[in-house]
C-alpha cells in the first residue's frame, strides 16, 4: 500500500508541536468550519435505547431523504439507487470491487486524490493515468488521450469533480465527452462529487447522474464530510441507476453488517442544513481562494492554477523536492515558532517522476492563518537549499 502523502508527515508536525512550534495545516482538507447545527442537535436529543445495526444499505427514510436532496440539484434518483457506506472511501471500494476484476485497469485525469492509487492497490487494479497540466489549469485532456489509453482491461474513467487535489471544475461540455467515450466503449464512468456545493466564480456544476444516455453507465461517489463539515460522521454514498452494480454492490456493504447508526442520525438530520448555511461557507472560501492565490503569486518562482471549485489548489515551488521541503519546513524552519505542513503533489500522481516540485495547499484556514501560513512558505524559500 501506498503512503498517504497527506498524512505520512504527521509524525514531523507531532514533533514540531513537542517543540513547541505552531503549525498551520494546509495539508489535509479538515474544515475549520462549524458542523451544522442540527446534525450535532439530532445526535444529543436521540431516544435509542439500543445503538443497533441499521440496514446494510442504510435506513430507508434516510435514503429516501437523501434521494429528495438529489431531486433538489436535478439528479433524479430514487432511494433504491443508493447505498450508504462508511466515507466516500468505501463508496470508491465498493464501487471498485463490484465492476473490477485483478489486473483489470481504470483511466483518471491526474493529479488525483491521493488514496485512489490506495484504494486501487488495496483492489489489486490498475490505474491508468491521463496527465493534465498546471499550464492548462488542470482543464481535462483530449478525449484522444482517453481514447489511446483504451485496452481490453479497462473498466472505468474516474474523475473527482470539482476536483481534489487541484480545484478543477469539469463543464457541462466536458461531462458530455467523456459520456460520449464511456457509451462508445461500454465503460463505467465514476464520478466523486462530494465538492458538488463549493463552486465559485457563476459557475454550474453539472453532475454525471445529468446525463440520461449513461444511466447503466455512471456511478456516483458523494459523502457528508466536506458538505456539512462532518469528516469524522464518515458517511456517504454509493449511487447508480445500474441494478446489477447496485445488487452487486449491496453484497460488499452486508459483509461489513452497516453503515454507523449515529452517524446516520446526524447525516440525515443535516440535509435540514437551510441554504442560508452553504452561501455563508461558499462567501468564506472565495475569500480564502482569492487571498491564498493572490498571496501565492507574490512569491517568484511559484506556479499556481486557479482552483473553480472544492478547497485545494496546487503550487509548483522553485525547488527539486517538495517532499524533502515539507520535512524541512517542519524540522528545521519557523518564524517566530510557527510553521506549515503542506501535502508534497507526488503522491497526487501515479506517473513515477511527475509532480515532484508540486505541492497541493487545502485553504481551510481563515484568511490571517493563510496570509501567515504562505509569509512562511515565501520566507522559507529564500533560505532552503535541495
Amino acid at each position: 500500500m501506498p503512503e498517504s502523502p497527506i498524512r505520512k508527515l504527521v509524525p514531523y508536525a507531532e514533533q514540531a508541536y513537542k517543540d513547541g512550534k505552531t503549525v498551520y495545516h494546509l495539508n489535509i482538507g479538515q474544515p475549520d468550519i462549524k458542523t451544522p447545527e442540527v446534525a450535532l442537535d439530532a445526535v444529543k436529543v436521540h431516544s435509542l435505547d439500543i445503538l443497533a445495526y441499521t440496514r446494510s444499505e442504510g435506513s430507508e427514510a434516510y435514503r429516501k431523504k437523501i434521494a429528495e436532496y438529489y431531486h433538489k440539484n436535478n439528479i433524479q434518483v430514487e432511494h433504491d439507487d443508493i447505498i450508504v457506506t462508511t466515507g466516500g472511501s468505501e463508496a470508491l471500494l465498493f464501487a471498485f470491487g463490484s465492476i473490477m476484476d485483478s489486473d483489470d485497469e481504470i483511466i483518471i485525469p491526474e493529479p488525483f486524490y491521493a488514496n485512489y492509487n490506495g484504494f486501487s492497490t488495496a483492489s489489486d487494479i490498475k490505474v491508468v493515468p491521463v496527465i493534465s497540466k498546471i499550464e492548462d489549469n488542470f482543464a481535462l485532456p483530449a478525449i484522444e488521450e482517453f481514447e489511446k489509453l483504451i485496452t481490453p482491461k479497462t473498466k472505468a474513467i474516474l474523475i473527482c469533480n470539482p476536483g481534489n487535489p487541484t480545484g478543477y471544475l469539469y463543464s457541462k461540455e466536458e461531462i458530455k465527452k467523456l459520456a460520449q467515450i464511456v457509451k462508445k466503449h461500454d465503460l463505467f464512468l465514476i464520478a466523486d462529487e462530494v465538492y458538488r456545493e463549493f463552486v465559485y466564480d457563476g459557475n454550474e456544476f453539472y453532475s454525471i447522474m445529468q446525463e440520461e444516455s449513461i444511466a447503466e453507465n455512471a456511478i456516483m461517489i458523494d459523502s457528508v464530510s466536506k458538505r456539512y463539515s462532518m469528516c469524522g460522521a464518515r458517511i456517504g454514498y454509493l449511487v447508480s441507476k445500474n441494478k446489477s452494480f447496485i445488487k452487486t454492490a449491496l453484497k460488499f456493504a452486508q459483509a461489513r453488517l452497516s453503515p454507523p447508526t449515529l452517524a446516520q442520525i446526524a447525516s440525515e438530520a443535516a440535509l435540514s442544513t437551510p441554504q442560508s448555511y452553504f452561501d455563508g461557507v461558499i462567501n468564506d472560501y472565495v475569500s480564502r481562494r482569492n487571498t491564498l492565490i493572490s498571496e501565492l503569486e507574490k512569491i517568484d518562482g511559484v506556479k499556481v492554477a486557479k482552483p473553480k471549485g472544492a478547497f485545494y489548489c496546487i503550487a509548483e515551488l522553485p525547488v527539486k523536492s517538495a517532499d524533502n521541503f515539507a520535512k524541512w519546513l517542519l524540522e528545521k524552519f519557523d518564524i517566530d515558532k510557527e510553521t506549515v505542513m503542506v501535502a508534497p503533489a507526488a503522491g497526487f500522481y501515479s506517473t513515477p517522476g511527475v509532480g515532484l516540485n508540486q505541492i497541493r495547499i487545502a485553504y481551510v484556514l481563515n484568511e490571517n492563518s493563510l496570509i501567515k501560513a504562505v509569509n512562511i512558505l515565501k520566507e522559507a524559500l529564500k533560505v532552503y537549499k535541495d
